[in-house]
């Protein structure tokens, strides 16, 4: 993968998904925003795609 596309994945992702996201609106209402982002990074299927493709692009940007 090139450090575009990967981007542009995140991008995708974060639009299609994380944007109107009724779990981190709830949660952010219950929790505030650290425990939303808690839930995203420890619980969320599409927080753990995009902490693959940080690796991702972390490998593109030491090449």
């Amino acid at each position: 993968m090139n450090k575009v596309s990967v981007m542009q994945e995140i991008d995708y992702i974060t639009d299609t998904y994380c944007v109107d996201c009724p779990i981190i609106n709830d949660l952010r209402q219950k929790r505030g925003k650290p425990g939303a982002h808690k839930f995203c990074i420890e619980s969320c299927t599409v927080g753990e795609q995009l902490q693959f493709l940080g690796r991702e692009l972390m490998k593109v940007n030491n090449k």
